[in-house]
């Protein structure tokens, strides 16, 4: 439980991730009474980018790309080049070009379709970066 409740940033991080999981298998279990996509898609985007920060924060993001530009400091809890940054690089990639195609598709149905694009890179990420939490 410490890796999860350890301290203001890390539990505020757990409870959040929830809530975006919540959210999303909300939306999904209720997809056929969904009139608007993309205000899911808007809400989705925001709250997962504050959660992106949190949890930036606490796996010590900074302090990594800091110790690979001048070596200054101790570097955060995953290297630079590992597992789990390229993977959420990758998951940010989906959530961005969902983002942007979100706004430009001209009926629900593709933007349901982009929410679930975007819906896919944030649990991408959520996934990846609390296994490798769990197995340092």
């Amino acid at each position: 439980m410490k890796l999860y409740f350890e301290n203001a940033i890390t539990t505020a991080t757990t409870l959040m991730i929830l809530a975006l999981l919540g959210f999303i298998g909300w939306s999904v279990w209720g997809r056929t009474s969904i009139p608007y996509w993309g205000r899911r898609s808007i809400v989705l985007l925001v709250f997962g980018l504050v959660i992106c920060c949190f949890a930036a924060a606490r796996d010590e993001l900074d302090k990594t790309i800091q110790h690979a530009i001048d070596g200054s400091c101790a570097p955060g809890l995953f290297p630079l080049i590992s597992v789990p940054t390229i993977v959420g690089c990758v998951g940010a990639l989906l959530i961005i070009i969902a983002a942007i195609a979100t706004p430009i598709a001209k009926t629900q149905k593709m933007r349901e379709a982009w929410f679930y694009v975007m819906s896919g890179g944030a649990v991408l990420k959520i996934v990846t970066m609390e296994i490798a939490r769990i197995i340092l």
